[in-house]
């Protein structure tokens, strides 16, 4: 509304400037009541944009005011006030439904009436005007008709854009749930064959060992030792598949919503060059996320600041890179621990890289991954 109401002040100025410069109006008291009305209206108007009621009844006075604004001078009529009075239907038109704005045409036509009423023009002026107007008319209905539709269609299209993204969440959580699922029943079956199975073999390790001859006893206790480590194993293979922890690039936000809220932290957080699109795998997607983990949490145990910037990009396609960026003070000691020295030994595994950049004022940690697709053979 307030662009197109510039839109519309603009060419209301326009015309009247060359109205003003062009014509000698007799301005007398009565004429210079009405256009400070009329403009005055003009200035009011973007107060009820939501009262299609009041802006009907604001071009309808604004039409039977160009009445005594344009009230012919020795019987002369003014071509400006042609174009005021096609200005007023357009913005009738423009704003108002097509009842409304029928309302606004028909009163600004009986005010042309008037005006034509009060000039001596030929039959062939009258024609002219008369052909103008109904051209003008059919011209902005057509107008209406064409922008209500486009309007309906552009309404339309966002309904079904929301639609879209709103079953798009529904099936990532039910791809997410479906997947945990699975998941739980896998970890279940771990749990009830392999897991009862080697606890089964570990009672009867036991019995042997108990009945079994001195020389053979260290052999069965190392077999039950090995028996033990593979139960605790799976234990803790059981334990990973029931944990609801998500990595990769979504796990990230979930993290950076996390500290936020819980931890106070304050986290500018942006993705360039289409970095949600990149084709990670599952491994790399996962070393990301423990690489921005862990220099977040360095962030909260070392430094004096609680904000941080995290940015994703992409460019080019050819590679992902991370930046996990704060504040730093300008005597502090920096020495590579072994947090860091995880995260880059973990990189490394998927191709990546890891680079510190320790400055005066920042600290700043950044992970370089090829991307798989770019990592082709040699051969």
């Amino acid at each position: 509304m307030r662009k197109t109401y510039l839109y519309w002040l603009t060419i209301d100025c326009l015309v009247w400037a060359i109205f003003y410069w062009e014509s000698a109006l007799d301005l007398n008291a009565t004429r210079l009541a009405c256009m400070s009305i009329f403009f005055s209206l003009i200035f009011i108007l973007p107060l009820f944009t939501e009262k299609p009621v009041m802006q009907t009844t604001i071009f309808c006075v604004q039409a039977i005011l160009t009445i005594f604004i344009f009230c012919p001078i020795n019987n002369e009529l003014s071509p400006y006030g042609i174009l005021i009075h096609s200005l007023i239907m357009a913005e009738a038109v423009f704003y108002l439904s097509r009842t409304k704005s029928l309302i606004v045409i028909t009163v600004q036509l009986a005010s042309t009436a008037v005006i034509l009423m009060l000039s001596t023009l030929t039959i062939s002026q009258l024609v002219w005007c008369a052909l103008y107007y109904l051209l003008l008319v059919i011209a902005l209905l057509y107008h209406q008709v064409i922008h209500n539709r486009e309007k309906e269609t552009r309404l339309s299209n966002e309904v079904l854009l929301e639609e879209y993204r709103r079953m798009k969440r529904q099936l990532v959580v039910e791809e997410q749930q479906a997947r945990q699922d699975e998941r739980m029943l896998i970890g279940h079956e771990i749990h009830d064959s392999v897991g009862h199975k080697l606890t089964a073999l570990l009672f009867q390790f036991e019995a042997f060992r108990l009945t079994a001859a001195e020389k053979d006893k260290e052999m069965v206790g190392k077999l039950k030792e090995l028996a033990e480590q593979s139960l605790e194993e799976t234990r803790q293979a059981v334990r990973s598949f029931k944990q609801d922890e998500v990595g990769g690039l979504q796990g990230v936000i979930r993290l950076i919503r996390k500290l936020e809220i819980e931890s106070f932290m304050k986290i500018n957080f942006s993705v360039r060059h289409g970095a949600f699109a990149a084709p990670l795998t599952g491994e790399q997607s996962f070393a990301i996320y423990r690489a921005v983990q862990e220099a977040l949490t360095n962030i909260m145990k070392h430094s004096s600041t609680r904000e941080a910037q995290v940015i994703f990009e992409s460019p080019g396609g050819s590679i992902f890179r991370f930046e996990v960026i704060n504040a730093a003070s300008d005597d502090r000691y920096f020495q590579e621990g072994y947090g860091l020295k995880a995260m880059r030994e973990r990189l490394e595994k998927v191709g990546g890289t890891l680079e510190i950049d320790y400055e005066a004022h920042r600290f700043l940690v950044r992970g370089t991954i090829r991307l798989v697709e770019w990592s082709g053979s040699d051969d």
